[in-house]
């Protein structure tokens, strides 16, 4: 059995789901929400089984709205026949419950995030007024102690990255190995005829905590061309604040984005990443990058190799990274070579090694 968050158009989430769809070609996959067309075919052909969240209003689109609910919702699936489980896991999806025979594996990319350690970003008052974000700050403190007292109900934890391993011990006081995600490697390759431009690229999801607005501010600072790819609920705020320079171009289909990759003078990620697959797809591209130094991007940018990491998020701190970038030599062929260290094989043979050690009850750790 395969359990997941939502399956509503994801990144690096959805390359996890995807290894895991080849792992176990037979597995049931259970989820929150499921809005058609939105992941690969390699997940959609699964047989899905949405939670009662689906059936309410607009839930595809407006299911975050639906939070208070996730804890009731994902503790109805029934989960008897299932002899192994396994959780790709950021909100809720951890804390199904199995069987007491079953086995348990989550693979967590971050407990979380507005109930722990992002409340402000998501629920603070500058965001959704003074009056709401009162009434949801005993909520999330609710879901956090909800979060924490579900920890037990899983066997093993993987955590994608190092600095979300520390997390889990944080916040779970449990134990996780650690395995990065699968980036495809194979897809994502230089171009032979697609010569950079002078444009830096952002791809997000247009959220509160990937700080979009750090590296609006800084192409601004530089009257330098910027290119955002991604869509989310923070378009109109982003689009305002924005200068001539900036171009929103939505969500792009992997050629696309591939294509958007292979031209980028440099990619930008100003936010704090649990791992951050954009990074690597980027390199895999043999595009450098210039990440805020905190989180996974220290775990996949080499400085000064395959791009920066900038000590600090101020505009002008990435504005000085974004100029530096410009005349920096940097060797496609590197970036490239360091970026296959992350590609599937090594995360489906990983697994395995891990998941087997799980149903013999080798150490974790």
């Amino acid at each position: 059995m395969l359990a997941h968050d939502w399956l509503t158009g994801m990144r690096g989430g959805e390359k996890v789901l995807e290894s895991l769809c080849r792992l176990f070609p037979d597995a049931d996959l259970v989820t929150l929400v499921h809005r058609a067309g939105t992941v690969s075919p390699a997940i959609a052909n699964r047989r899905i089984r949405s939670s009662a969240i689906q059936h309410l209003p607009f839930a595809t689109r407006l299911y975050r709205h639906y939070l208070p609910l996730f804890p009731t919702a994902i503790e109805m699936f029934d989960l008897d026949s299932a002899d192994l489980v396994i959780s790709s896991s950021h909100c809720a999806a951890k804390a199904v419950v199995p069987t007491g025979r079953a086995r348990h594996v989550c693979y967590c990319h971050s407990p979380m995030r507005y109930a722990w350690d992002q409340f402000e970003a998501y629920f603070g008052a500058p965001r959704v007024g003074r009056v709401a974000s009162a009434v949801l700050r005993p909520v999330l403190a609710g879901l956090a102690r909800w979060d924490r007292a579900t920890a037990p109900r899983v066997d093993r934890f993987v955590a994608n990255s190092q600095f979300v391993a520390g997390r889990i011990a944080r916040y779970y006081n449990r134990p996780a190995l650690v395995l990065h995600p699968p980036v495809d490697t194979a897809f994502f390759t230089p171009g032979a005829d697609a010569p950079a431009e002078p444009v830096f690229l952002v791809v997000s999801a247009l959220v509160p905590y990937k700080q979009i607005e750090t590296a609006i501010d800084a192409a601004g600072r530089l009257g330098a061309r910027l290119r955002v790819v991604g869509d989310g609920p923070d378009l109109a705020r982003l689009r305002a604040r924005a200068g001539a320079t900036v171009e929103f171009t939505g969500s792009l289909d992997d050629h696309a984005l591939r294509d958007a990759y292979r031209r980028a003078q440099a990619v930008l990620l100003p936010g704090t990443e649990d791992f951050g697959i954009v990074p690597v797809e980027a390199m895999a591209c043999g595009r450098p990058v210039i990440a805020l130094d905190a989180g996974g991007a220290r775990e996949t940018v080499v400085p000064g190799v395959t791009g920066f990491l900038v000590d600090g998020n101020r505009p002008s701190d990435f504005a000085e990274a974004m100029d530096a970038a410009r005349r920096h030599p940097f060797d496609s062929a590197a970036i490239r070579a360091h970026a296959e260290r992350f590609g599937v094989d090594r995360f489906e043979t990983g697994f395995r090694q891990i998941l087997a050690d799980a149903l013999t009850g080798a150490p974790a750790c």
